[in-house]
């Protein structure tokens, strides 16, 4: 029972850890800001049933419409709220996507900082204020008679909304900022805005609720305005909410986009227009560009960075960032797309896992689909620095079912071959592969590349021998015997090569993997090696992703369950302990995460990402393909002295779910 107590200290030391973490990140935030009346929006505690404050409207909505006898009540306009409701969460992801995409890239990014887990927990609420918005507007069409029956278009109207928004609107919210940036309301309301140094789109409206109230009193100006004065349409009530939005992730999405011949062709459109790079300098140095969208006001008041127009420049400039490390991964199922970073945020920076919506979402997984299918090129998936080592990520647009179609295989070696030459050109240090990307049915470990292209001066990593340290260093002390399950591969082989010759006994349940895994081994080690019907004579087992449920259910009660491949097995036992796919707990010093590595935890990197990152650490000048592996011990040291830890468990707590 030394290996059940063993995990026991471990995860309540690691309980400890993460509380003394939350705490001082509370601690934290109770200096920063003192919660004022009407911070929290007033369905938090819906959770992500949030949504159903619309239903009454939206059902109300639907059945005045397509159920009503009376003509003079099917109004398109109370129906089409639903659609520009939604409307705008795409318009939103749009932007997500584009600007994690490009800051990846490096290329007109405008502030180097890093992006954390807290600034992505504190942005997930993004979408209240579309439902607070949603609910006046439904709330508005009932109460006001003038916003029934709107024409498609008035040119009056459109007008009247433009010089509004222009004159008052923008105008009173240059000073309402000012006034929000009195240490009063910043340290109660505006702070939680300014906690986000580095911008993302949706920081735009990451505000409390009491500041929303204000914002949409402002933008309402014109809405009302033309309403009442009967000018209002359709297409004017869309554009200027569009247009809202379209500015606001502008301005906040890190990358200059704007470029320089708009304001040479005409000059005064610098005062009716901003530029990410503009109001990114409010939210560095906070006491300059106080403007909505029109930096007029700040050139009126002298509120004016003197450093805009150089950072605009800089940033229009800046070249797309070289990589010294690049992790090369490819999709998993296809709903893996709303948890890439370049996805859903929130779902990103979690474990991956099903959602009981995503079939809700499936014309937009059909989507990303046929996308792959035709999009023949990978693609960054985001950007980290450790130490002073730049790393990437990159992503094959293949699905992991296609990478055991034996007709796709040459078009993922083709596509992997081309990641490869193309860091090779660039410069880059290091190329790890990930997942299925170094299969040894596809491409022999990664060899078939180094064979091909022997004058490769980027190092090509399949991380194998970390994975094996990884592995061996996660079976409990004191451990005799272990059961080695499921598809023999090299870091199998490996793992059970090590065992055997530290005296541990290496127990099989297969007679064709039993002599496969003999001919491996030298005489000496081949003595631990044992063929047993019995699946009783261990309860330490390392599995393979294909371990069915039945030789689970097989197992003894209390086994642990150790894979050693890139993907864990289903888990059938809820008597029995599940460990990690190899992988290690990540130094503080690694910036730029806030995304989840597939199903691993937060700030948890697999063994086979790692091994990239200690190849170009510590200058190693071999490839490790085929059948290359590094010192077990030598690779391991390196992992530990280099910050990384050991992740005993992923989910190393009896299991219960």
């Amino acid at each position: 029972m030394q290996w059940k107590q063993r995990l026991l200290r471990e995860d309540r030391g690691r309980t400890k850890l993460q509380g003394l973490y939350f705490a001082r990140k509370k601690l934290y935030k109770s200096m920063a800001s003192k919660p004022g009346i009407l911070t929290e929006w007033p369905w938090t505690f819906l959770g992500n049933f949030k949504y159903l404050v619309l239903a009454p409207f939206v059902g109300h909505s639907i059945y005045t419409y397509f159920m009503s006898k009376d003509e003079s009540q099917r109004d398109i306009v109370y129906i089409i709220i639903l659609p520009l409701l939604l409307s705008r969460v795409i318009h939103n992801q749009i932007w997500i996507s584009l600007s994690r995409y490009r800051t990846a890239k490096g290329n007109n990014r405008i502030v180097d900082k890093s992006i954390e887990f807290d600034q992505v927990d504190r942005e997930s609420n993004w979408d209240d204020q579309i439902i607070f918005n949603g609910l006046i507007y439904y709330i508005g069409y009932l109460l006001l008679e003038q916003a029934h029956h709107l024409p498609l278009w008035r040119t009056d109207g459109i007008i009247i909304i433009a010089l509004l928004h222009i004159g008052p609107v923008e105008f009173l919210y240059y000073w309402l900022h000012r006034a929000l940036h009195h240490h009063f309301l910043y340290s109660r309301y505006h702070s939680h805005h300014h906690s986000s140094i580095v911008t993302e789109p949706i920081t735009s409206v990451i505000h409390p609720f009491a500041e929303h109230i204000s914002y949409f009193l402002l933008f309402a100006i014109p809405l009302l305005t033309a309403t009442l004065t009967g000018t209002a349409s359709i297409t004017a009530f869309g554009a200027y909410i569009t247009y809202i939005d379209f500015m606001n992730n502008m301005g906040h999405c890190n990358f200059e986009l704007i470029p320089k011949w708009i304001f040479s062709i005409f000059s005064p459109l610098k005062y009716l227009m901003y530029t990410p790079s503009y109001h990114s300098l409010h939210h560095t140095q906070f006491r300059t560009n106080y403007s909505l969208f029109m930096p007029m006001y700040d050139y009126i008041y002298d509120t004016l960075d003197k450093s805009s127009n150089t950072l605009y420049v800089k940033s229009l400039e800046r070249e797309a960032e070289l990589p010294d490390v690049v992790h090369l991964t490819h999709l998993t199922t296809p709903e893996s797309i709303y948890h890439l970073r370049l996805g859903l945020a929130s779902l990103a920076s979690k474990p991956q896992s099903s959602k009981w919506y995503f079939w809700l979402m499936w014309p937009v997984t059909l989507w990303s689909i046929m996308i792959t299918w035709i999009y023949g090129h990978t693609f960054i998936v985001e950007r980290n620095l450790f130490k002073n080592l730049k790393l990437q990520t990159w992503a094959i647009p293949k699905y992991r079912i296609q990478y055991f179609m034996k007709w796709q295989r040459e078009t993922i070696n083709k596509l992997i071959e081309e990641a490869i030459m193309e860091a090779d050109q660039k410069g880059i240090k290091v190329l790890s592969l990930g997942l299925l990307n170094q299969e040894e049915q596809l491409n022999n470990s990664g060899e078939l590349y180094i064979r091909r292209n022997p004058q490769l001066k980027v190092k090509v990593v399949d991380g194998s021998s970390l994975a094996v340290a990884v592995v061996i260093n996660s079976i409990p002390k004191g451990t005799s015997q272990v059961v080695l399950r499921g598809r023999l591969s090299k870091v199998a082989y490996s793992i059970a090569l090590a065992l055997c010759q530290g005296g541990i006994q290496v127990v099989t349940l297969d007679d064709e993997e039993y002599k496969r895994l003999k001919t491996k081994l030298n005489p000496e080690a081949a003595t631990k090696l044992v063929l047993s019907k019995s699946y009783n004579v261990s309860k330490t087992w390392l599995v393979r992703d294909g371990l069915s449920e039945d030789e689970q259910l097989k197992a003894p009660k209390g086994t642990i369950f150790i894979p050693y491949s890139q993907f864990p097995p289903k888990k059938a036992r809820k008597d029995c302990f599940y460990f990690s796919t190899p992988a290690m707990i990540t130094p503080k010093y690694l910036e730029n995460v806030d995304s989840c590595e597939n199903w691993l935890p937060r700030r948890v990197m697999s063994a086979w990402r790692i091994a990239g990152i200690l190849h170009a650490l510590e200058g190693w000048k071999e490839h490790e393909c085929g059948n290359m592996m590094f010192d077990i011990d030598k690779i391991w040291k390196a992992s530990l002295d280099h910050g990384f830890c050991p992740l005993t468990m992923a989910s190393a707590t009896e299991s219960k779910n």
